[in-house]
């Protein structure tokens, strides 16, 4: 599904770029890179970079809307929608008078690469006050993410008026879409904070990369819902019209993020029985603690003390795989990530947790009060991040992020 250009900057596509592979693999296993000329399409009745395949690099920013009239909104999401046709799909910036500033940056040369680039846009809580008439219209279930037993969230790296999520095969493809973004947004957002992150590629011939390993050492998605399924995506993940949600919303689906810092010196230090007790997997190969391959499902019918697999165990805890957990599945979309070293010397890393789901209630919510008072909590804490929801696609080239919202409030 490859779309042309349907941007303002215009500008010729790319027939073939060279490549930038950074690893070798199948175009659906996240960590795989083919070349600057990946392209995923931007319209459609979903947002792309939900049940896209993960690429190699992420980031999300979450930003103050500095609008203050419903006139000023509309135009933040026309720029939004106008950047990401551009930005996704790839071209050359126009050429204007040197005497002014340029109209991009020139990060990625004089020829701007899709790069396999998505961006995803979210609106958090806040953006439902009343600086824009839309209060009436917030998704059921959208709130201002709480704080969990285990979390100890910086204020200045949580929430958001508005989040963008975007993915890439390369580092500076995603720093230059956010860097176009800000330039063309300076009197409609400032960013209030961000996160960058990265999913390895494979380490070992036939290693599928369906389950990257996260800074703990360990698979980590194995248990995920197939993307690729539509009937799947559509009860987990997108909402639907038989749903609570108010008819704006329908296609879209809740995002939670999550910075979660992994405490890496003293989990390197816990001895590794103990370590795939608290995970409920075999660390080299990912296979659950009843099983020998990773893709085998755990079993826990048989073994109601937990003596084989701990009862409280993060994976037990997080899917106990009964007939009314399968209402409490999420589709997870995480990314690594290492920030340097802490004030203290530590190394400040860990795991830029993102889900997404049409049930926040059932999903995420649900799956973090099971986790509540886990073992893992001792080597993990999450300082930051918010709840989200992912706005419906962009239908056509007539149409812009966001439409529905502002005709259901107009």
């Amino acid at each position: 599904m490859l779309l042309g250009l349907g941007a303002a900057g215009g500008g010729a596509l790319l027939a073939a770029l060279p490549s930038k592979a950074q690893a070798q693999g199948q175009a659906d296993e996240p960590g795989a890179v083919t070349s600057l000329q990946d392209r995923q399409p931007y319209l459609g009745i979903y947002q792309a970079g939900v049940t896209t395949p993960r690429q190699p690099m992420g980031l999300v920013v979450a930003f103050d809307v500095l609008a203050t009239k419903r006139t000023d909104l509309e135009r933040l999401f026309r720029t939004l929608t106008e950047r990401i046709a551009f930005l996704t799909q790839g071209g050359t910036p126009p050429v204007i008078d040197p005497k002014f500033p340029p109209p991009d940056s020139g990060l990625m040369g004089p020829v701007v690469a899709p790069d396999n680039l998505s961006i995803t846009v979210g609106v958090g809580a806040s953006l439902f006050d009343q600086r824009f008439g839309l209060a009436g219209k917030k998704p059921s279930q959208l709130v201002r993410m709480p704080q969990f037993s285990n979390d100890a969230l910086k204020e200045d790296l949580c929430h958001g008026d508005l989040m963008v999520q975007i993915c890439s095969n390369t580092t500076d493809t995603n720093i230059h879409a956010l860097r176009d973004i800000v330039k063309n947004t300076p009197d409609l957002l400032m960013v209030r904070w961000r996160q960058e992150g990265f999913v390895p590629p494979p380490r070992a011939a036939g290693e599928k990369q369906s389950s990257p390993r996260n800074l703990l050492g360990f698979k980590d998605g194995t248990a995920n819902p197939d993307h690729n399924n539509d009937v799947e995506m559509k009860r987990l993940v997108w909402v639907q019209p038989d749903s609570s949600e108010p008819a704006w919303a329908i296609n879209g689906t809740y995002g939670v993020v999550r910075i979660i810092r992994n405490f890496v010196e003293r989990w390197d230090r816990t001895p590794l029985q103990e370590q795939e007790s608290i995970i409920g997997r075999h660390k080299p190969t990912g296979a659950p603690l009843t099983g020998k391959a990773e893709l085998d499902l755990p079993v826990y019918s048989d073994d109601p003390e937990g003596k084989r697999t701990p009862l409280d165990a993060h994976i037990r805890l997080a899917n106990p795989r009964t007939p009314e957990s399968l209402k409490n599945l999420i589709l997870r979309r995480p990314f690594n990530y290492s920030n340097g070293v802490t004030k203290s010397g530590q190394l400040d890393m860990g795991l830029l947790f993102i889900c997404f789901q049409s049930d926040l209630e059932a999903g995420f919510a649900h799956v973090q009060s099971r986790l509540n008072g886990e073992p893992l909590e001792e080597y993990i804490k999450p300082v930051g991040g918010g709840y989200f929801f992912i706005l419906p696609g962009i239908a056509d080239k007539s149409a812009f992020l966001g439409q529905s919202l502002l005709e259901a409030t107009a």
